[in-house]
């Protein structure tokens, strides 16, 4: 019995259930009925994850009637996750490796649950195959794809021979096992200079070097593999020809157990900061529908290759000058970025997987898939950007996300008075638009982030604003450099007097209006406490303040941080001067340096 059908037949009637049903038969006309396999509906899911992600599960297998267990550290235990599953599982303490990477305990959780199935997210134990075949051999679905595909993929150098075999164009390079210093560098003389360095497991830029010159190589290839090792426990490392001006195109694909693969185009994601996607979009800008369909054949031609089911994403790394793109890893998970490709497509790839898990057929052949205008997904981190992008941690006094819509979503798994902790990742939130064409959602993304609020960290969407309105990025001008490329424009100078001038301006201005909205909540605030209620309010306390022969005045001090050099906070003190028509008199009386 189909998870579709057991959903069907509990929500709707008979009449409608058949009509439902004969219309999911016809869209997967490609898929035999004697091949398709018969197994138990997953009725209750554990997602092995935390935030966003965990959140965004849990809508969709609510939406379908499935029950969800969540599982948490200590520092998550009031997260927005855990209030939004059916149940929830404490794993242990703070770090990621005591609590969400204890495999063992999450199996362990599934089973005293009675949870059929684990949705590992992203991140975390995702693409761990040891963790998927655990799955496996306790008889609990595991919602990604097989266990051969994850190790395949894993392994940098085994997938590129790999995809080598399967006609996938492949970076100039040495993939091979041979890690000895000389024979690397031999290796990287024939290939060429620019070298990129990169470890053969793991992500996140970790690692990875660029080398311009035989006299950089040795000391670069030692580095990498020590932070190769740190991070992942492995040191082996790959040798690719650098791309001085590349893109980075990654395609979304799709497989179910029965053969098929589709992919669902591309997105672009050239846009990063130390090497991790900041802005996402789909599909690629200025590129021929010739090249999206070879890109395309490309990827599904990678996933048959190691007969892949569930969703997965292959990197393509796109060279500006020639034109042309070779394979870089693919993704053996769902990806942070999956919502802009829902948004082009208009299906759900969470219900996709589920779907698939549960042996039913793809809904949707490659010739159904539509492609319905453009859209973009900024990332909203609690970062300081002019120190780096370095992660922030504190109390989200304020939040207020824009209104979501069909063609807004903000996936977050924070809400306000929520803590952004140092043990994770600090991304706040996903703002996810759409429009008929790329001109139109980027006039919509800028609106989104012009209205997007956060206070108690500080964050980058004052970055993303600049980003977006940047000339070359409204033009679809990418490539990975590009941040560094557009320095001059996106990062200003602090020590600029007319840069100062302005802050120091803008601050004042924004002082009057905090001080002036202070004295109205305050006054608000007393009329309704034991003192101020049900009698006639004391004169000194009135509005305005009554006092003998002047103006009831009051000194206030705000502590203002400049927006361009984050390391200096200044005292801005100020006198609020009550006036007889209720109004408020405010001067900025000193502006301290920093503090």
């Amino acid at each position: 019995m189909s998870l579709m059908a057991s959903f069907l037949r509990r929500k709707l009637n008979g009449k409608s259930f058949l009509l439902q049903l004969r219309l999911f038969s016809d869209a997967n006309s490609h898929v035999k009925p004697s091949e398709r396999q018969q197994e138990e509906p997953i009725e209750k899911i554990l997602i092995a994850n935390r935030g966003e992600i965990a959140c965004r599960i849990m809508r969709t297998a609510k939406r379908l009637g499935i029950r969800t267990v969540a599982v948490y550290s200590d520092a998550d235990k009031d997260s927005l996750h855990v209030k939004s599953a059916d149940e929830a599982i404490r794993l242990g303490p703070p770090p990621a490796r005591l609590s969400y990477l204890q495999g063992s305990s999450i199996v362990e959780a599934a089973i005293r649950t009675g949870a059929q199935a684990i949705h590992p997210g992203y991140g975390f134990l995702s693409e761990s195959a040891d963790f998927a075949k655990l799955c496996e051999d306790k008889r609990i679905t595991f919602i990604g794809p097989p266990v051969s595909a994850i190790r395949d993929m894993g392994d940098k150098s085994a997938s590129k021979r790999i995809m080598g075999a399967a006609g996938v164009p492949l970076v100039p390079g040495y993939h091979g096992s041979e890690q000895d210093i000389d024979f690397m560098k031999s290796e990287a003389d024939k290939i060429g200079y620019p070298v990129l360095i990169k470890p053969t497991h793991g992500g996140g830029g970790k690692g990875m070097r660029i080398v311009e010159s035989q006299n950089e190589f040795v000391d670069s290839f030692l580095g990498a593999q020590r932070e190769a090792a740190a991070s992942f426990g492995i040191n082996t490392i790959l040798l690719e020809k650098y791309i001085t001006q590349p893109r980075h195109i990654e395609v979304q694909i799709f497989g179910d157990k029965y053969g098929n693969v589709l992919h669902l185009y591309e997105r672009d994601c050239s846009v990063q900061r130390r090497h991790q996607k900041i802005i996402e979009e789909a599909p690629a800008p200025n590129i021929t529908n010739d090249f999206r369909s070879h890109l395309g054949q490309a990827a599904v031609s990678a996933a048959k290759a190691v007969n892949y089911h569930n969703a997965g994403t292959v990197e393509f790394i796109v060279d500006s000058e020639s034109g042309q793109f070779y394979f870089m890893e693919m993704n053996t998970r769902l990806q942070v970025e999956h919502p802009v490709t829902e948004m082009i497509v208009g299906q759900d790839l969470v219900e996709w997987q589920i779907r698939v898990a549960n042996g039913e057929p793809l809904p949707l052949s490659q010739s159904q898939v539509p492609l319905l205008g453009h859209a973009f997904e900024a990332r909203i981190y609690a970062e300081n950007v002019p120190k780096g992008f370095l992660p922030a941690t504190g109390v989200l006094h304020h939040y207020h996300p824009v209104p979501v819509s069909s063609e807004v979503r903000v996936e977050t798994g924070v809400e306000q008075g929520n803590t952004v902790s140092m043990h994770y990742d600090p991304m706040i939130a996903k703002l996810v638009v759409r429009g008929e064409n790329r001109a139109a959602a980027l006039v919509k993304l800028k609106n989104c982030l012009s209205n997007f609020q956060v206070a108690g960290v500080p964050t980058n969407i004052n970055f993303l604003q600049k980003l977006a309105n940047h000339r070359a990025f409204q033009s679809g001008n990418v490539e990975t450099h590009f941040i560094q490329h557009h320095k001059d424009d996106l990062f200003v100078d602090p020590s600029s007097s007319k840069i100062a001038k302005v802050s120091y301006g803008a601050a004042r201005l924004n002082a009057m209006i905090v001080a002036a909205c202070f004295c109205e909540l305050e006054h608000s605030a007393f009329k309704q406490s034991p003192l101020g209620s049900h009698r006639v309010l004391p004169i000194w306390y009135a509005h305005p303040p009554f006092r003998v022969h002047h103006h009831a005045r009051r000194i206030m001090e705000l502590e203002w941080e400049n927006e361009y050099d984050s390391s200096c906070s200044k005292l801005l003190t100020l006198t609020v001067i009550y006036q007889p028509d209720g109004s408020y008199l405010i001067e900025v009386f000193t502006f301290s340096e920093c503090i």
